[in-house]
Formats: structure tokens, C-alpha cells, sequence
């Protein structure tokens, strides 16, 4: 194909339409229903369970290149290039108002000392071990303004694509501008080509398991080693994170489902399931795919679950030695 090669349009037809207008043109998407959206230009156009329907024309599709080449009248080479490159299409619409051009990835500037971030995952209960390997691998730090938690996806070249920031007090949260959903923070296993990866709505709850399971909290006979898998985080319930981690490691075969127990984390995992099942490129993979929420004994999450734990952890006694007293 002119223009493109086959590994491009292989990555562009990965792009579902909900994942991509998320990412680059969130204001273009509408809630319609419990679990359906449409977009605000053609309100007909409807989007569920991982396909959209255009019924006042009678014709949808499956992934965001359909849409960008039936709907937005975009030339195929066009379009690939257009989800390869990870920006929005151009509108062919009457906008209300033009939207500003999408801003480079640039990651927030590296604070000289991490004490902030490092203080805060420690109230959050993350082992200090896992979070000094965070910062060795280049995935964690402090920005220098605001003195952000600071979050960094890679992709399979090292290259930073994606960074989250968490506010070290208040309740801040925020994707970096540009970030790239497809390539988000993973916590590696120590072994590069373990075959199971586990899967949360954020990297907290990740680094959460990883602690819970270095400490001894988790019950589960015959499960990895606290550095014996990778954890993956989604920035939410949308399965481009995985679907992407699945094509870059070949290797995997096992992906255990952690997200919240809530109902958008069991809708999460249930639309994710059903991601894998369609994506045509894993279809010949032999993929063991488990759903494991946390218990809702500590609340709806991992990190919930971390804290109620060390609370029940019996204080450590401090034993008194009595000093002898030379007359």
C-alpha cells in the first residue's frame, strides 16, 4: 500500500471508536445510555460494545478507521496515518467552535529529589522496595512544579509515550497533554519475558498487589512472585492499554483482570474480555483471561484492600531491656 506499510495498518485498525474519540476528541462524544454513546454531530451514530452503528444511514463498522474513512470521508492512507500518529482527524463538520491544535508530549520537568512522591506512596502503603525499582526504571518520579507523583508509560523501545500525574496532596489527577493511552505505566517483572500480566484501573492499584503480595496478604496458592508478572495500568476500564501490551508481548499468556469492584470496574472487565475476543490478531493466541476484583471486605479497590490489611497487622512489640547499673 503507497503511503503506508502493513505493521501501520495492522496498528491503526486496532483503534476502537470509543478508545479513540476518548483520547483526541472527547468533546465530539455524548453518553446516549447506561452503556451506549453517540457523537454530538450525527446523534444516530451509535456507539456500543465495541462497534458503532450509524442507523440513520443504515451502515457502521467495527474499529476507528471504519469511521474515519465511511463517516469522515478521510482517504485510507489518510486515516492510518492519522491513528498512527495518534492525533484527532479534521473535522469535516460545522463545529460550534474550533478546537485548539493538540498539544506535543512533553513529559513535567524532574524535581532534584523525590521526597514528596516517595512520602506519598508510602501513606498509601507502597513498599519502599517497589517504589525505589519505580524510580530506577524511569517510571515514577517527582515533578519540579507542584511536586506531582508523576507516572510514565514507555513504549517497547523505552521511549516515554504516556504520563499520569497525582497530586502528593488534594485529589489531583491528570494525563499529561499528548499521552498516548495505548503505552501506559507498567511495573515490569523482573524476568522480561514473564508470561502473565495483571491489570488495574491505575498504577496505585497496581503498585497496591505488588506490595500485598511482597507482604504476604494475598491468599493464592500457586500464583507468581511479587516481581513474577507484569502490572499494567489502564487509566480507567478501556482496553487499549492491553490490547497494545498483548501485541508487544507475544510471549504473554495469561492476563488476570484486577480492576475495581464497583460496577464500571465489572463493566470494565467485561468489555475488555470481549476487546480480546475481537481483536483479530489475537484470535490464534491461546490467552487464559481471569477476572479478579478485590474482596469488598476493604472497599472497591486494591489499595483499599492494602490499607485495611496493615491496619490489621499486629503493631510490632517493643521490647524493653533493662539496663544494669554499675555502682
Amino acid at each position: 500500500m503507497p503511503g503506508v506499510t502493513t505493521e501501520q495498518i495492522q496498528e491503526a485498525k486496532r483503534w476502537d471508536l470509543l478508545s479513540y474519540l476518548q483520547a483526541y476528541e472527547p468533546g465530539e462524544l455524548k453518553r446516549s445510555g447506561p452503556h451506549e454513546y453517540c457523537t454530538v454531530t450525527h446523534d444516530s451514530l451509535k456507539i456500543s460494545n465495541g462497534k458503532w452503528h450509524w442507523c440513520s444511514r443504515g451502515f457502521g463498522g467495527t474499529t476507528a478507521l471504519d469511521y474515519l474513512i465511511k463517516v469522515r470521508d478521510m482517504p485510507f492512507v489518510e486515516a492510518v496515518r492519522t491513528l498512527c500518529d495518534g492525533r484527532a482527524a479534521p473535522s469535516l463538520s460545522q463545529p460550534v467552535k474550533s478546537s485548539p491544535e493538540p498539544r506535543p508530549f512533553v513529559l513535567p520537568e524532574v524535581s532534584r529529589c523525590a521526597t514528596a512522591a516517595v512520602a506519598y506512596l508510602q501513606r498509601r502503603g507502597i513498599d519502599s522496595e517497589i517504589i525505589s525499582r519505580c524510580i530506577r526504571a524511569g517510571i515514577f518520579y517527582e515533578s519540579s512544579r507542584y511536586h506531582n507523583c508523576v507516572f510514565v508509560g514507555r513504549d517497547r523501545t523505552g521511549k516515554a509515550r504516556f504520563a499520569s500525574m497525582r497530586g502528593t496532596m488534594g485529589d489531583f489527577k491528570q494525563d499529561v497533554a499528548g499521552s498516548d493511552k495505548r503505552f501506559n505505566f507498567c511495573f515490569p517483572a523482573r524476568d522480561p519475558k514473564s508470561r502473565t500480566v495483571e491489570v488495574f484501573e491505575s498504577a496505585i492499584e497496581g503498585l497496591s498487589v505488588a506490595t500485598l503480595r511482597k507482604a504476604g496478604f494475598l491468599d493464592e496458592p500457586g500464583g507468581p512472585l511479587w516481581d513474577g508478572c507484569h502490572y499494567l495500568a489502564l487509566s480507567g476500564t478501556s482496553p487499549l492499554a492491553l490490547l497494545q501490551f498483548l501485541h508487544d508481548h507475544p510471549e504473554v499468556d495469561r492476563v488476570a483482570l484486577r480492576l475495581n469492584n464497583d460496577k464500571a470496574g465489572r463493566d470494565g472487565m467485561e468489555k475488555i474480555e470481549a476487546a480480546i475476543h475481537e481483536d483479530r490478531a489475537l484470535q490464534d493466541r491461546a490467552l487464559t483471561v481471569e477476572q479478579k476484583p478485590p474482596s469488598t471486605r476493604y472497599g472497591k479497590d486494591y489499595n483499599q484492600m492494602l490499607g485495611g490489611k496493615l491496619a490489621e497487622r499486629p503493631a510490632p512489640a517493643h521490647a524493653c531491656k533493662e539496663r544494669s547499673v554499675t555502682r
